[in-house]
């Protein structure tokens, strides 16, 4: 793994998502073998695959506060190509150092993480006035799971982080973004964990031939899509949780 200690030029960027983004950290340690923001590597001049650099953006606290104070108040995404909690977080807290700030400020935050290590800022979050906090999850089978999200934390620390800031009285969400085999029984393991459901299909093309390797071919149809969805929203109904199929 390549670590780079960097400066950016700035931090609070425009999102087609949401108003705001931050990403504090350029490439990630999950590696997940689906994942569009490797696109990222056109733009940093690194060589190494995806999954194994991260630049640190070690400035990022400083630049919030300056670009806070300018910029209209809006919803902010923490984060879009990046897990703000993977685990050079521990050490730099820079998702944290961000959301004192955000907190301090009043704005609108929306979290979307795969890693257990939020529960770390729950006493930032919990003074939020405005906050959602999601999981991508994106099977209930942890053995797809590290097919697809090698170094990923599993399913088991994810649901249970989930029913943490869930019980907390925090409003939660799970993004099944993109959907892998086993998606269709997640209504079960998410019923009681969080508020609503988002599924989306992304971009597999990178992870095809992860498919291919382990005779899953047949879940790249798109009649696997369309059902696998459908079943997630019809068990979602039944358990009483909104859910929204974004394709």
């Amino acid at each position: 793994m390549k670590i780079r200690e960097i400066r950016s030029k700035t931090i609070l960027s425009v999102s087609k998502v949401y108003d705001y983004v931050i990403n504090p950290y350029v490439g990630c340690q999950h590696a997940c073998t689906y994942c569009y923001a490797r696109f990222m590597r056109r733009f940093t001049g690194h060589r190494e695959p995806w999954g194994e650099f991260v630049d640190v953006k070690i400035n990022a606290s400083d630049l919030l506060h300056g670009e806070i104070k300018r910029k209209k108040p809006g919803t902010v995404w923490i984060s879009g190509v990046c897990d703000p909690y993977q685990p050079l977080e521990e050490k730099y807290r820079l998702t944290r150092k961000c959301l004192e700030i955000l907190v301090d400020h009043d704005w609108q935050i929306v979290i979307q993480t795969r890693s257990p290590l939020v529960l770390r800022d729950l006493d930032i979050i919990r003074k939020a006035k405005n906050i959602e906090v999601g999981f991508s999850i994106t099977t209930a089978e942890d053995s797809i799971r590290s097919i697809f999200e090698p170094k990923a934390p599993p399913l088991p620390e994810r649901l249970y982080a989930l029913d943490v800031l869930h019980r907390s009285g925090l409003k939660t969400y799970a993004m099944v973004a993109p959907l892998l085999p086993g998606a269709d029984a997640l209504p079960g393991s998410l019923a009681g964990k969080v508020d609503h459901v988002i599924v989306d299909r992304m971009n597999y093309h990178y992870a095809d031939w992860v498919y291919r390797k382990y005779g899953l071919e047949d879940m790249l149809a798109e009649e696997f899509f369309f059902l696998t969805a459908q079943e997630i929203a019809r068990k979602c109904a039944e358990t009483g949780m909104e859910c929204r199929v974004l394709f």
